[in-house]
């Protein structure tokens, strides 16, 4: 049996999980042009002010899934420290 951690909806619920502590909701893009195929198909909006945060560089749904994970866990990354840095104070 392979394995179902690595499937596409599988990821997209991981990064709609790391997202939701910074109030962000995945975006997928539904209707796909070359553009969209050739590189991205997601963005990420603020949940309180509805403002992309990642995914709209040069034209809407320019990031990948990864690209999004990656922004996310270097996000979750700096909160860390930044938690870290005032637990020392």
């Amino acid at each position: 049996m392979g394995s179902r951690a690595n499937t596409l909806a599988a990821i997209e619920r991981r990064v709609r999980r790391i997202g939701r502590p910074f109030g962000v909701s995945l975006l997928i893009a539904e209707k796909r042009n070359p553009k969209i195929e050739a590189h991205g198909g997601y963005m990420l909006r603020d949940d309180d002010t509805f403002e992309i945060v990642f995914g709209n560089a040069g034209y809407d749904f320019s990031a990948s899934l990864e690209e999004i994970e990656e922004f996310l866990m270097e996000s979750r990354t700096a909160m860390r420290e930044e938690i870290k840095s005032k637990k020392k104070r």
